[in-house]
């Protein structure tokens, strides 16, 4: 078995002996009972039980503009990060949850004119992947876009939606101390700022 393209093992391998939600709102908590297969063993793990956190799937975008050499975050406040210790209020890729069976693509064409203004229209996937996997059913589509990107940024967002939300348009050198200067602290922008880094990289040297 090639581990690079495909894991140990797969859903023949787990058995859930009971669940039942705790909670149910914007989202919803489980609590599952399951056994599992133990590596290198046919035998499985003893019941084990776990809290199940279950949000839609979402899906974001990084918008650039390789012309202007710039690119698009915005700002908002985030309870997620209500105890971080400098601010709650977090530097992001746009973003949002889909609507029902909405797909990604359209879901972030509809967030980049709700959030930035800005019309999409080629849309490049880079990953898909579970934020937190630990405890979060969560899947989330990371996309980047080029177009054209306003001079300057605005205040954007549903305000009947509770939304306040800062765009910033930087530019490409402020990509390397974004990234180490410890100011972003979700994974979707840092992937997506390491991807537009690569892609600087790679266009320079055609």
């Amino acid at each position: 078995m090639n581990i690079i393209k495909q894991a140990t093992y797969n859903n023949k391998d787990y058995v859930i002996e009971a669940r039942e939600y705790l909670f149910k709102g914007f989202i919803q908590v489980e609590k599952v009972k399951l056994r599992h297969r133990l590596f290198n063993q046919h035998a499985m793990i003893p019941t084990i039980q776990r809290e199940l956190i279950r949000r839609p799937e979402a899906a974001g975008v990084l918008i650039y503009n390789d012309k202007q050499q710039k690119f698009a975050l915005i700002e908002q406040f985030r309870i997620g990060a209500i105890n971080d210790t400098e601010s709650p209020w977090q530097l992001e890729i746009i973003a949002g949850v889909l609507d029902g069976d909405e797909s990604p693509e359209t879901c972030i064409r509809r967030e980049s004119l709700e959030e930035s203004g800005c019309k999409i229209d080629d849309l490049q996937h880079l990953f898909s992947f579970y934020p937190s996997a630990g405890a979060c059913a969560e899947l989330f589509h990371l996309y980047s876009a080029e177009a054209t990107l306003p001079e300057h940024g605005g205040v954007f967002g549903m305000p009947g939606e509770g939304e306040n939300i800062q765009l910033h348009i930087l530019n490409y050198t402020d990509i390397s101390t974004l990234l180490t200067n410890g100011r972003l602290k979700n994974a979707p922008v840092i992937m997506a700022l390491q991807w537009l880094q690569q892609h600087i990289h790679t266009t320079r040297n055609v």
